[in-house]
């Protein structure tokens, strides 16, 4: 007799199904790990460009990456360092979203020290995708941290306010440009729940109704460009202000720019870098790789005069292209949102009351710290300058100042600013964050969520339960908004710190006369 045995024929459906149960294990894991492209194949658009409109993101689902509708293509880059150079980059990424025909990701107000570039003239800064990695990560830690009011253990502050919150985007020309709010674009394309990033009820009703399990890791890799130059759905720039300026429509080649590195630094650091100025269009518009993929990421959009020269993007004057001449003067001054305008002129009409002058003093900060000299001599001399012609009641009517510094008062002693302060000629007015007149302010900012209605809506929110509610809303920081908004009505003039971009911005808001308009 064979020693080996005829299979019982009761044991094959036990063998089916456990091979069954086995590939459907299979296809489960397979959907659950799906490469990283296929997160942002769900992302489906519509054409309309009406900013208004709630028909441009729909829900995840599946979708092929390639050569997308109008209003299907989206742009994102990765802001730092503090608020005055966040404003630049957002203007600079209006420009670029305009130019290549992309819908702009506005990202959240990043901590003034959160995420640093590192210096363009020195040739040393982080890699772009090192640095969107750093504002992705930050990003979260905004979503889920939310730190505690020193002085009210029972009120919370929200850390994630949207640039769209401070900055009033509504008056961009929506047939221009579109814009479309992180945390919309990131619940819709990764499923990741921003619920806890929501201030407002409309922000809360649509990320509570669209919000799915989604993998984190998955969308870091895509966001921060680590898969590389995928040109069906992300192309990740890794040119930045070491190789590259951009211009537009200023030369059919590439040419050398003006600004090399000098062969002393090239023999200390050891490398060999060339600064080449490249149509942004030409390289990333049209015709080029990037065009077909889905998400273009920029690592910086930083960039500054420097010697005769510009550190990163040189597009000022663009001939023959009207829309994009015109957006270039739209984007020159954007104004704060309405809540942070009207504290500003109510703390000058109802507080100050007097013509002022303003002084923006910033001495703690890096290379600030070390010129107060400098700083103060210049408060001294404009002082000097203004001719204050006495009221009919009084002959000696002092000399308003509106102060806005980062050093405390607390730290006033023995200092030009405590001089200042005893002296009877003039009558100093300061600002804190714990001002009620901020404080409320701020909340109610918030409560308008303007970085959700500037954005694009879903296509089916007529459809979402309108009566999702969120928690009170949350106090952000908008002090250093409304003192800019303050200064900005400063009828006797204006001292800023020398090299401040704080400084700048008030300088432009002056120009444009934002107090009145």
């Amino acid at each position: 007799m064979s020693r080996w045995r005829r299979r019982s024929p009761r044991s094959k459906p036990l063998f089916l199904l456990s091979v069954a149960v086995l590939l459907l294990f299979a296809l489960f894991l397979a959907f659950r790990l799906s490469s990283p492209s296929d997160l942002l194949r769900s992302l489906v658009s519509s054409s309309s460009p009406a900013a208004s409109s709630t028909a441009t993101l729909a829900p995840a689902r599946s979708h092929q990456c390639g050569v997308s509708p109008f209003g299907e293509r989206f742009l994102w880059y990765a802001p730092h360092s503090g608020f005055s150079n966040q404003l630049s980059e957002l203007k600079n990424a209006i420009l670029f979203a305009a130019i290549l025909n992309r819908t702009l990701i506005v990202p959240p107000v990043l901590d003034h020290h959160a995420v640093a570039l590192g210096s363009c003239p020195k040739f040393r800064v982080t890699s772009p995708t090192e640095l969107r990695t750093r504002v992705f990560d930050h990003i979260m830690d905004l979503v889920r941290d939310r730190r505690w009011n020193k002085d009210d253990v029972k009120k919370q502050i929200e850390r994630y306010v949207s640039m769209g919150d401070i900055i009033d985007l509504s008056r961009l020309p929506s047939s221009v440009v579109r814009t479309v709010d992180f945390r919309i674009f990131l619940s819709t394309w990764c499923g990741l729940n921003m619920e806890r990033a929501c201030s407002g009820n409309l922000c809360c009703t649509i990320s509570a109704d669209r919000a799915i399990t989604g993998n984190f890791d998955q969308c870091r890799s895509l966001f921060s460009g680590m898969q590389g130059k995928d040109n069906q759905c992300v192309y990740a720039v890794e040119d930045d202000c070491r190789t590259t300026v951009w211009t537009y429509l200023e030369s059919n080649r590439e040419i050398l720019d003006s600004f090399q590195p000098d062969k002393e630094l090239l023999i200390k650091k050891k490398f060999s870098y060339v600064r080449k100025r490249r149509d942004i269009s030409k390289a990333l518009g049209p015709g080029s790789e990037a065009e077909m993929s889905k998400l273009l990421a920029f690592g910086t959009l930083f960039s500054a005069p420097y010697k005769g020269s510009e550190l990163y993007i040189d597009i000022h004057e663009v001939q023959g292209k009207n829309h994009v001449q015109s957006l270039l003067k739209e984007i020159e001054y954007l104004p704060f949102t309405p809540e942070i305008m009207a504290t500003g002129r109510k703390f000058a009409l109802n507080s100050i009351k007097q013509p002022f002058m303003c002084a923006q003093l910033r001495l703690l900060d890096g290379q600030f710290k070390n010129h107060w000299k400098t700083t103060f001599s210049a408060v001294e001399q404009k002082l000097k300058s203004i001719d204050l012609k006495p009221t009919d009641n009084m002959s000696n009517d002092p000399i308003h100042i509106f102060l806005m510094t980062d050093l405390p008062t607390v730290n006033w002693t023995d200092t030009y600013l405590d001089d200042l302060a005893k002296d009877a000629s003039y009558q100093l007015h300061v600002l804190d964050e714990g001002s009620q007149l901020v404080v409320e302010a701020g909340k109610r900012l918030m409560a308008s969520e303007h970085g959700i209605r500037s954005s694009f809506l879903p296509r089916n929110y007529d459809g979402f339960n309108k009566k999702k509610r969120c928690d009170p809303v949350f106090t952000p920081d908008i002090l250093l908004y409304v003192q800019e908004s303050v200064c900005c009505c400063a009828s006797l003039g204006f001292v800023g710190t020398p090299g401040s971009t704080i400084a700048d911005n008030i300088e432009l808001m002056m120009k444009y006369n934002a107090c009145k308009s």
